[in-house]
């Protein structure tokens, strides 16, 4: 068997997978960051509920760029940089679309005119 089909045809970029090392890097590290958050729940490290929901989401969007790295090997030279500006490109549409509708379902609460007394509906 030659070189060229051990390299499953990827046109020569054996370095875009990773090695065993860099597998259990993204492992320990995947583990961790899934440990501390359940830790931080269950036992209530943290009083106050809105600070642990912040500080689980930054574990969760950490452990987002750690799957992405070690598991995906996304980086800004992988196939020429398109992956890494596509995934910039979709998060920007996701930011645009999920701010612009949380925008607008507040407005349309904060803006609904009140219902005279006599128009609702008794339970």
């Amino acid at each position: 068997m030659s070189a060229e089909h051990n390299e499953h045809g990827h046109h020569g970029t054996a370095a875009a997978h990773g090695s065993l090392k860099d597998y259990m890097t993204g492992f320990v590290l995947s583990v961790i960051l899934t440990a501390i958050p359940f830790w931080i729940v269950m036992t209530g490290a943290i009083a106050d509920k809105n600070v642990a929901a912040f500080v689980v989401m930054g574990f969760a969007i950490v452990q987002i760029v750690v799957h992405m790295v070690y598991f995906l090997h996304m980086n800004g030279r992988s196939e020429g940089g398109w992956t890494m500006m596509a995934l910039l490109f979709t998060v920007l549409l996701v930011v645009i679309v999920l701010s612009g509708s949380m925008w607008v379902m507040y407005h349309l609460t904060t803006n609904m005119m009140p219902m005279p007394t006599d128009m609702r509906i008794a339970p």
